[in-house]
């Protein structure tokens, strides 16, 4: 029962402290989920994002389940879902409620003036963090460039782009 009390308020506290969406919320879940708690190794960690980005839906729900089911089972997934979900629901709800007085307030605006180069940031630590680890000879530094490029430039869908990076690796491998 601790473990499932764990996995939720871990998630709860990252779903309420961050902001910018999913690839904001990795570098906190790979804190809680390998340094703090030990739940996970960083390749386990690193499988568990290239799964949550294959399966629709959001990267940071996706890995909280993923992370969960990991660690405790069915019942640890539901734990760390309900976890990082509810603070949003629970933020949408007030600003719903709120919402005509909050988007005339210079506060508001100040607050996102704000957050938003931080939530950049955090993404960037993402992206420094797993490419440390991820991108370790010249056959995955040309995929990722690859991907880059096609994303970019050719303005793929990520869809294909994901598809021809797996065939791609297949074919490296």
């Amino acid at each position: 029962m601790r473990l499932f009390a764990q996995l939720f308020f871990t998630f709860f506290k990252i779903g309420a402290f961050t902001f910018g969406g999913g690839y904001a919320m990795l570098p906190l879940i790979q804190v809680e989920v390998i340094d703090t708690y030990g739940w996970l190794t960083l390749n386990e960690f690193l499988e568990i994002i290239a799964i949550a980005e294959m399966t629709p839906g959001p990267v940071a729900i996706n890995t909280a389940t993923f992370v969960g089911y990991r660690t405790a089972g069915f019942f640890g997934s539901v734990a760390a879902t309900l976890g990082v979900v509810l603070p949003s629901f629970l933020i949408i709800l007030l600003i719903a409620r709120l919402f005509t007085g909050l988007t005339k307030s210079s506060w508001t605006k100040g607050v996102f003036t704000g957050v938003k180069p931080a939530v950049i940031g955090l993404i960037g630590l993402a992206l420094w963090r797993l490419g440390s680890v991820t991108l370790t000879d010249y056959k995955t530094i040309l995929l990722f460039l690859g991907a880059l490029c096609l994303l970019i430039k050719g303005r793929l869908h990520p869809i294909p782009v994901l598809i021809l990076a797996g065939l791609s690796g297949l074919l490296l491998a």
